[in-house]
């Protein structure tokens, strides 16, 4: 069974990772929640859900503003072509539903399946905003906090930088992600 927005907020308050949750209606896309996220501080995310020829899966989490080049982002991270991946892959490896893809989601991926990739601008933003497992609250943590609940998973992020127009520099680490 996936992990439930309960137990993630167990594991958030067991690692002393401080954390403040707003309910709403639900949202599915960036766009659908922008006049909720102007009512509430930090840095807004996007969470793409992708999958490669070879069937490598990526999580790509962003400003909600960050353009992102896909095929850009995939030459950089050394994966063949992506797409997005189906709603039964998402289930499958981050155990969440279609509009409510978050960075939280990993916690349902313990074999580490999916390569993480994070976009440096969100660590320009105190706090973030993800949803909590379901779309329909937003949960803020810092940004030292969403990588110490990174790490407690045993995992270090890609992080990449994206300009104006979506292409993406790598940030760390230096050599491509090894996929399992």
């Amino acid at each position: 069974m996936p992990a439930t927005e309960a137990d993630l907020f167990a594991r958030f308050d067991a690692l002393g990772i401080a954390h403040v949750t707003h309910r709403h209606r639900p949202v599915f896309t960036v766009d659908e929640g922008r006049d909720l996220k102007a009512a509430m501080p930090g840095g807004h995310t996007k969470n793409l859900f992708l999958k490669d020829k070879k069937g490598a899966i990526f999580l790509i989490c962003a400003i909600s503003d960050t353009v992102v080049d896909l095929n850009a982002t995939s030459k950089l991270i050394a994966s063949g072509r992506v797409s997005f991946g189906s709603a039964e892959r998402l289930m499958e490896y981050l155990g969440v539903e279609p509009g409510s893809v978050t960075l939280f989601a990993i916690v349902n991926d313990p074999e580490r399946k999916v390569t993480l990739v994070l976009d440096e601008a969100l660590f320009a933003f105190d706090p973030v905003n993800f949803h909590p497992l379901k779309n329909d609250a937003t949960t803020a943590i810092s940004p030292a906090d969403m990588l110490k609940f990174i790490r407690s998973l045993g995992r270090e992020p890609v992080r990449l930088s994206f300009d104006a127009a979506g292409v993406p520099t790598r940030i760390e680490p230096d050599a491509a992600p090894a996929h399992v």
